[in-house]
């Protein structure tokens, strides 16, 4: 009210709920300008918990300083000790010995060939790149009947097959005719264990797969996956091609190989 006239001003009534919401407000705004100060201000370095942020830096960098420093004072102390040993006609002392080249004594070396290094280097030479057979025999098994009847497999690349598999004729595989630039899949989940280029098969991918599987594709123009990564069923791992000197159009060769068995892929998949 007016102090002269008496005359009312303005009113205002006071309940719970009025102010439970007035002291509620006021409470969320502290809160809120309390959290911005502490988060965008330098203050916040002044309550337990919070450190500098420029501290690691600074730290780095005289971790750096005294470093170089204690390189530089041990150069130091060795060129004075060198000094005084030159005075006293001592040897010069050197933490770690000069390393002599020992190229000039390569031309003494005789190499001598044995009997036993003659019939591995010649077991290995006749081996191809891609043998996955055991060792104990030169001739992959191919009379054994692989147990992967039950194995759904996705189709690598769907065309034509011009060339049937015959491990008579050293052929694991199928060449499969079909369009240019045709995606290569997987035709199970796996792992790339090799991803390479040959002179005879061009680009060449290797998928290690479960129950001791693996897959071969030759002949890619482009390889699309990386040794180590792991594909679904299905999933782009090539581009047909016809890279290699073997090859008599763009056409890829799958093999399929079942512990270490060549197996005809047209048994278990639909091209």
């Amino acid at each position: 009210m007016t102090d002269d006239t008496l005359e009312e001003r303005f009113t205002f009534r006071l309940s719970r709920m009025n102010v439970f919401i007035a002291l509620g407000t006021l409470t969320i705004v502290l809160i809120f300008l309390t959290s911005i100060l502490i988060a965008f201000t330098p203050l916040r370095e002044y309550i337990p918990g919070y450190t500098n942020v420029g501290l690691t830096k600074k730290l780095y960098k005289l971790q750096i300083k005294t470093d170089s420093i204690e390189r530089d004072l041990v150069k130091k102390e060795r060129f004075i000790q060198n000094l005084k040993d030159i005075i006293n006609g001592k040897d010069l002392s050197e933490d770690k010995p000069l390393v002599r080249d020992t190229l000039t004594r390569y031309g003494n070396i005789k190499i001598k060939r044995s009997s036993e290094d003659s019939l591995l280097r010649l077991e290995v030479e006749n081996q191809t790149k891609y043998n996955l057979y055991k060792m104990e025999t030169m001739e992959p098994p191919i009379q054994k009947k692989a147990s992967i009847g039950g194995v759904l497999f996705f189709t690598p690349l769907k065309g034509i097959i011009t060339n049937e598999f015959n491990p008579v004729q050293k052929h694991f595989g199928v060449d499969i005719v079909s369009k240019q630039n045709e995606a290569v899949k997987s035709v199970l989940d796996g792992t790339v264990i090799f991803n390479n280029w040959t002179l005879e098969t061009g680009y060449v991918i290797v998928v290690q797969h479960a129950q001791n599987i693996v897959s071969i594709y030759k002949h890619n123009s482009v390889i699309l996956k990386k040794v180590g990564e792991y594909v679904r069923a299905g999933d782009p791992i090539a581009i047909v091609g016809e890279t290699g000197e073997l090859i008599t159009g763009p056409h890829l060769h799958f093999e399929l190989w079942n512990d270490g068995i060549p197996v005809n892929p047209k048994e278990y998949i639909t091209f």
